[in-house]
């Protein structure tokens, strides 16, 4: 995720103050991984810099002096370029799982057993989700089950690499 994009695109709706934009943006898409003061102050001083947001007010506190941003046209036209690109799909040609397995067959290891733990670790994280699913209103419906989706194709090739096991040991061994 662009988090420079991102924080532009919740400014559209008008100034904010970095801790506001904070809270909107985990409100909305840091459910699971909020962002941190400082990731929020060092990109909006990069989008400052680069001439995507401007410096709409600054007001006096108890701390330092907080800075409100609002987005240049600039910056709308950035964020419409970036929401108008498509993302490249990732094709997963090199995951840390498919490692795991050939890594277990060529040193002896019960890629099974391996396959087994991974499964149910899969299922554990789609009861949570779906439970999560169930009690969220619909974007976190949506997110969950983007993540419901990605979980079940690794199912499959978890099935599908489990009953290929025996081939697979003498292709990579050989």
């Amino acid at each position: 995720m662009s988090i420079g994009h991102t924080l532009l695109g919740l400014l559209e709706s008008g100034p904010r103050h970095g801790y506001d934009l904070k809270r909107a943006f985990d409100d909305k898409f840091g459910h699971d991984r909020p962002l941190h003061y400082g990731q929020v102050y060092a990109t909006m001083s990069r989008l400052l810099k680069n001439g995507l947001v401007e410096v709409d007010g600054v007001e006096a506190g108890a701390g330092p002096e907080r800075k409100r941003y609002a987005i240049t046209e600039a910056g709308i036209t950035d964020v419409a370029t970036w929401l108008a690109t498509p993302e490249k799909p990732e094709p997963y040609l090199q995951s840390t799982l498919y490692t795991k397995v050939v890594l277990a067959l060529l040193t002896g290891r019960d890629a099974g057993d391996l396959l087994d733990t991974q499964r149910a670790e899969h299922l554990r994280l789609m009861r949570a989700l779906t439970a999560r699913k169930r009690q969220g209103d619909l974007a976190d419906q949506l997110i969950c089950d983007h993540a419901l989706f990605h979980l079940e194709a690794d199912l499959r090739w978890l099935e599908l690499t489990a009953a290929r096991l025996g081939a697979l040991g003498k292709a990579v061994r050989a």
